[in-house]
């Protein structure tokens, strides 16, 4: 993620100050150790590490930081916006997301469709703000799918990420874990369904594990339905027509991406056009290339990252206007000559 903001931002000819995560901050100091190597000036980039109070918020207000560009949750990003809006500073902002993966009756490949629904949310353990979180099923295949969802998630292999066929990891530290299992147990208690998951794996006695969780019986009130999880929890609700279906998907605060997966190619291209995001992978969901525009729409952020656009962030058009002719302008009269 880091590299989204830095390489656009030296390609430009910026100066960089990058904050990491406190969670991430090895991975950048690394990033920082290879453009040293290969000759980046000192000053160029440089990499400061703190909790967001003491390292983060000066930055943001800091009159000498011409532009911010954020990725994290849209709490955080609220406030950046605010300190740089004391200093009328430009800010690019990709923040959470809640998006729906819709699946329609007319697939064929249900197995297909299924293990795209599940890399849309358990892929990097559910850690991805675009992460297809609300999996809308029509109702004519809403039983099948579910059966065969169940199936595939069984068969997950969780483990060390350095295991050999690991395919889902644990969270990224105990916060995060005991936040996933709060959100659990609320769905649970406001009358959802764990269909599937929702505990640490039983081969597992340590670590920040928890099995890829499916529930159903979600009511459009339920905070598993609106807020945020990060982490392999997909709630899944069922529609009956394509205008429904519409009406669930935007059904949210967020606007970061979406997901159709039909086999009528005509319906996926109307159901792109109207999801109110700015991404949407039809017949797919999480493929992330970098030639193409990533950002948000509504409280998922905006700006663009990735392509020409991400590059764009970090530019400031500036118009130069030369007169040419050698007579006066001729606005003015000129005065008398004595």
């Amino acid at each position: 993620m880091a590299t989204w903001k830095v390489a656009p931002a030296l390609a430009a000819g910026c100066t960089a100050v990058l904050k990491p995560s406190e969670l991430a901050s090895l991975t950048c100091l690394e990033l920082g150790a290879i453009c040293e190597e290969v000759g980046l000036p000192s000053g160029v980039l440089n990499i400061i590490t703190g909790l967001g109070p003491d390292a983060g918020a000066p930055i943001a207000s800091h009159p000498h930081v011409d532009k911010i560009a954020f990725t994290g949750s849209t709490a955080t990003g609220k406030t950046i916006m605010t300190a740089a809006a004391q200093m009328v500073k430009p800010v690019s902002l990709e923040l959470g997301g809640k998006s729906p993966l819709v699946i329609f009756d007319d697939v064929a490949d249900i197995d297909k469709a299924v293990e795209w629904a599940m890399f849309g949310c358990f892929f990097n353990s559910g850690q991805v703000c675009s992460a297809t979180s609300r999996l809308l099923l029509h109702e004519k295949i809403a039983e099948r799918f579910l059966d065969r969802l169940v199936e595939w998630a069984k068969n997950i292999k969780i483990s060390d990420p350095l295991e050999e066929g690991c395919r889902l990891g644990s969270v990224i530290s105990k916060g995060q874990y005991e936040k996933i299992k709060k959100f659990i147990s609320t769905a649970r208690s406001e009358g959802a369904t764990i269909l599937h998951g929702g505990d640490r794996p039983k081969h597992l006695g340590k670590g920040f594990f928890i099995e890829p969780t499916i529930i159903t019986d979600v009511s459009t009130s339920m905070q598993i339905w609106r807020e945020e999880v990060f982490g392999p929890v997909i709630c899944v609700k069922v529609f009956k027509t394509e205008s429904e279906a519409v009406e669930l998907a935007n059904d949210t605060h967020y606007g970061l991406a979406g997901g159709v997966i039909s086999d009528d190619l005509e319906r996926c291209e109307r159901i792109a056009k109207v999801i109110h995001s700015g991404i949407v992978w039809i017949n797919c969901s999480q493929p992330t290339l970098v030639q193409a525009p990533w950002g948000g729409n509504k409280r998922s952020g905006f700006g663009r990252e990735l392509g020409e656009w991400g590059l764009e962030n970090y530019l400031s058009v500036k118009q130069v206007t030369r007169y040419c002719k050698d007579e006066l302008y001729g606005w003015y009269q000129r005065p008398s000559k004595l």
